[in-house]
């Protein structure tokens, strides 16, 4: 495989670069810096890249910013991300750009071969993610559902709405009287934050809200 490393660890990126290349594969670069990664795979169009999450100038999260960036300019170019901590900021809009994309921390990968597995998984287009990843990731999408209030009966109902139907049309749908969907349209209002308003206004910001998620 053509690898692409981007770690500002110079004695991790020259482990890895000695480590993938005595096992066969040509390592096209190896940088320090977000941006360079970003020209590195521009300029290599490499199989993989390594990335790690924070590298210069802040050490936060360039490194999964520059894979957004790398992977808008390259689509489906495949890149394993290797972090000490799990950053949701990015990973997020990461994962959204589709396959080819791992998210490993550093202590999960305790052995070479598993590494290698996982790399040579997301070269291949497959996805690869570390069960803390998921964790998190799952619990900040329940934070920022803005539906995770909602009784599976509100789901419902809301669904007919953004359906356009009326409060009869959805009574008829389920098979319950005007008022109980009067009630369930009042309670997913009030569970959406939606103020007081006309009620067709707050019926298409219900809405609005529903396909958003």
């Amino acid at each position: 495989m053509r690898i692409v490393i981007a770690d500002d660890a110079v004695l991790l990126r020259e482990g890895l670069v000695r480590l993938l290349t005595e096992r066969g594969h040509d390592v096209v670069a190896a940088v320090g810096d977000g941006d360079a990664l970003v020209a590195a795979v521009e300029a290599h169009r490499p199989d993989v890249s390594i990335v790690d999450v924070r590298m210069p100038p802040s050490h936060t999260d360039e490194g999964l910013r520059a894979a957004v960036e790398a992977r808008r300019l390259v689509p489906r170019t495949p890149i394993l991300v290797l972090s000490q901590y799990v950053e949701v900021s990015y990973a997020d809009d990461l994962l959204a750009t589709g396959a080819g994309i791992g998210y490993l921390l550093k202590d999960r990968v305790a052995a070479i071969g598993e590494f290698l597995d996982a790399l040579e998984r997301v070269s291949r287009g497959g996805t690869v993610l570390d069960p803390e990843v998921i964790g998190q990731l799952f619990a900040r999408r329940r934070r920022d559902d803005p539906l995770r209030n909602l009784t599976p009966r509100e789901r419902e109902v809301l669904a007919l709405m953004a359906e356009g139907q009326s409060n009869t049309a959805i009574a008829r749908t389920l098979v319950v009287t005007d008022g109980a969907v009067e009630k369930h349209v009042r309670n997913i209002f009030t569970k959406l934050d939606l103020p007081p308003d006309t009620e067709q206004h707050r019926r298409v910001r219900a809405v609005l809200t529903y396909l958003r998620t």
